[in-house]
């Protein structure tokens, strides 16, 4: 076989487009963090627009979208919804797409919120009509989501490579504390500090409470928590409920699953 029919029959690498919504782009940052495998990387898509690298257009085909950010403006929705008709998969990175993160504590109070940013004549016309912030997947369908805040590097390579190549991989959804356990971490609450991991979304590694850090709950709540249960313990180990309760809004403000619990 020549060079030349190898190259015809070698598959075309999977066209990628990387979209900025609401966020602060730290995530979209860390991807370029992998720079000894950056290139390997690179060599297995055929990237055509990345948002925060180029001031082109996006392209009208591709097969791969990255998404960045929480949708918070009309316009993002629009986007997100011609982003999906054209995609065969869509990966949320980070807590601002996959939970809204950190712009979700925005919603129900917008106009406040803009207010309190932009003065009393609130928004600029340039940042579009405003909408309560949400997770991408409370418009499109999201096929993969690489979670917490900011993501780590290796996961989003991960998952992309499981978007180009296919995977049957389930989700995770135990909690935080059985990886603390295999870090022997030790546990915040015997020492009387506040610690999220109780009803965390696993897959991190526990990385912040091996080193030292209680968890922030960037990784979204976890479908396995039991929230009454994390109060409790919260109470009989001198651990403020209420603060409890306020540091986990943070990143689920919008979780419908948060709600529900606060009614228990």
């Amino acid at each position: 076989m020549s060079n030349l029919e190898f190259e015809r029959e070698r598959p075309a690498a999977p066209r990628v487009v990387v979209v900025g919504l609401a966020s602060c782009f730290g995530c979209q940052l860390q991807i370029t963090n992998a720079e000894p495998y950056l290139l390997d990387v690179l060599g297995q898509i055929d990237l055509r627009y990345w948002q925060l690298a180029s001031s082109d257009p996006r392209p009208e085909e591709f097969d791969v979208a990255v998404i960045e950010g929480a949708a918070t403006t009309a316009e993002a929705i629009e986007t997100l919804k011609a982003v999906r008709k054209k995609a065969s998969a869509v990966i949320a990175v980070g807590a601002c797409a996959t939970t809204a993160g950190i712009p979700g504590m925005a919603a129900g109070n917008v106009e406040a919120g803009a207010a309190a940013v932009y003065g009393e004549a609130g928004a600029p016309a340039a940042c579009g009509e405003l909408v309560d912030p949400a997770p991408i997947s409370a418009y499109i369908d999201v096929d993969f989501e690489v979670l917490c805040c900011p993501i780590d590097t290796f996961a989003f390579i991960d998952v992309l490579q499981r978007a180009i190549y296919g995977s049957n991989r389930l989700p995770q959804t135990a909690t935080l504390c059985g990886e603390c356990k295999h870090n022997d971490c030790g546990c915040f609450f015997g020492r009387g500090i506040l610690c999220l991991g109780l009803v965390t979304r696993c897959g991190c590694g526990a990385r912040c409470t091996s080193l030292g850090r209680p968890c922030n709950g960037c990784a979204g709540l976890s479908p396995d928590a039991n929230v009454a249960a994390a109060r409790a313990v919260c109470a009989e180990s001198g651990v403020s409920v209420t603060a409890f309760d306020e540091a986990l809004q943070m990143f689920n403000y919008v979780n419908p699953a948060l709600s529900e619990a606060s009614e228990e």
